[in-house]
């Protein structure tokens, strides 16, 4: 299915109307080119805030992580952070269509440049209890760009700007506040280092795509201030034999259950 979006270039201008979390949720996005998947809803799955809670998605796209905060916890405040224009405009018409505008709201702003460049922004610093992110999981330079301009500023960003992108978690979550991120399992070392200074009581937990497999994904979780030592958790297999969603799996993404990161549930391992 198809639409226009405002603020979309006239290349870009088709997109698609999805369904996620069991149909829960109609997402408009670009019919080509960079497309939200399951990351963003396993990610989004992973928060555990009360009411009234503040949460924070950097870098949100059309907003996916987001909205599937507000469908599954009702209580909670969201604020989606995008710097495109098209993507942006998009984000604001699935928060409007799905019925948060009361409790979600969009900032275009870019999480790469000073805070003090967006004042909204800059307002907020300290506020959040929860910010999550899905960063762009490639180097610019490293490999080859894909040919959507969208897709290849949501697929790599410049050299060390993972570093600045956790910089922005920090200076948007309140102390004792979490971020969360979702990243490929070779980059565990480049997350690691830039949480060191700012977040401790890091809690990794891969994501193995099958039994056996090795990890591709890895959530990581930690705390603002803390001191607490790292913590590697049983990973999460996705797929069964049969490469269907494994039931856990599946019941997050249609039925919006949540990732409990620090508990596994009892067929969620990978020795289930």
């Amino acid at each position: 299915m198809s639409d226009a979006a405002p603020g979309l270039a006239t290349a870009r201008e088709a997109v698609s109307d999805d369904a996620f979390l069991g149909g829960r949720l109609r997402v408009l996005q670009p019919a080509t080119g960079y497309r939200a998947g399951i990351d963003g809803v396993l990610l989004a799955a992973t928060v555990e805030a009360g009411s009234g809670a503040q949460v924070l998605d950097a870098g949100s796209g059309v907003g996916i992580v987001g909205l599937c905060v507000a469908q599954r916890l009702p209580g909670a405040r969201v604020t989606l952070v995008e710097r495109d224009a098209g993507l942006a405009a998009l984000a604001r018409r699935n928060v409007e269509r799905n019925g948060f505008a009361g409790r979600m709201r969009v900032i275009e702003a870019d999480i790469l440049r000073p805070l003090g460049e967006a004042a909204e922004l800059a307002a907020m610093a300290g506020s959040f209890d929860e910010v999550l992110a899905n960063p762009p999981f490639h180097v610019e330079g490293r490999g080859t760009a894909a040919g959507d301009p969208i897709k290849a500023g949501a697929n790599a960003m410049p050299a060390g700007a993972l570093d600045r992108w956790v910089r922005f978690m920090a200076a948007l979550a309140r102390p004792g506040g979490r971020i969360t991120l979702i990243h490929r399992t070779e980059a565990l070392p480049d997350v690691l280092r830039a949480l060191a200074g700012r977040f401790g009581g890091a809690v990794v937990v891969p994501l193995h795509p099958r039994q056996e497999e090795a990890a591709v994904r890895v959530l990581v979780r930690a705390v603002k201030g803390s001191r607490a030592p790292l913590e590697l958790r049983p990973g999460f297999v996705l797929h069964g034999a049969d490469n269907s969603f494994r039931p856990p799996i599946a019941a997050i993404l249609r039925d919006a259950v949540a990732l409990a990161l620090r508990s596994r549930p009892a067929d969620g391992g990978k020795d289930a």
